[in-house]
């Protein structure tokens, strides 16, 4: 974990831990799904970000939902590994969230002139069923690093952005139209953020991926 200089003196600790190995329950559609994910945020300005984690659909399975919203000052992070749809009835949501929430002014100044710099990236992977984007808008300073491993039988997307002005990315994973998609996370960020997000998925899909 990283601390931003003059690290926060106090802490709210939150851990989920969801699983669901001791009552085996049937698969509904028999897709096999996997996601690993591993992520940390630093904002001073403005959050509002929600992950939707699911195994299977409708009253089957596990679920979980966890998001961040408002002005202040968040140093986060979400550690989760998701299984469904496995033929042995094998469904698991395993998470962690751990974060420093302030309420308190946030030291970003914005620009006095708006900036037009803009950039953006989106990645689909249609055999395993991901999707990854990212944009930034009303740069002052943007320093990215996005490396993107896409095969027909894994997606790995590696994040490292440093921004001032506003960052927006989006995630889903849904191997086929007939299954449940198990990831979908959503987040836009303004004033200075820095944040690293790692996303790992597998197997085999066909579906037409939009942008989140």
């Amino acid at each position: 974990m990283r601390w931003w200089p003059g690290s926060l003196k106090l802490g709210l600790m939150i851990i989920f831990i969801i699983t669901g190995t001791s009552i085996l329950v049937p698969a509904v559609n028999g897709v096999e799904q996997n996601l690993t994910e591993h992520s940390w945020i630093y904002n001073q300005g403005t959050t509002d970000d929600m992950r939707i984690y699911q195994t299977e659909a409708g009253f089957h399975g596990q679920k979980m939902v966890t998001g961040t919203r408002g002005t202040g000052t968040v140093s986060r992070s979400i550690n989760a590994q998701v299984y469904g749809g496995f033929a042995d009835g094998y469904n698991e949501i395993w998470a962690n969230e751990w974060g420093v929430f302030q309420n308190r002014p946030s030291r970003y100044i914005a620009p006095i002139t708006n900036s037009e710099l803009k950039n953006a990236l989106c990645v689909k992977n249609y055999e395993v069923g991901s999707v990854y984007s990212e944009s930034y808008s009303g740069l002052g300073e943007l320093i990215k690093d996005t490396s993107v491993s896409q095969t027909d039988q894994n997606s790995v997307y590696s994040i490292h952005s440093e921004v001032e002005g506003t960052a927006r990315v989006g995630a889903r994973v849904q191997k086929g139209s007939s299954a449940v998609p198990i990831y979908v996370m959503n987040g836009a960020y303004s004033g200075y953020t820095n944040m690293r997000m790692s996303l790992e998925s597998g197997n085999a899909s066909l579906l037409t991926l939009p942008c989140p």
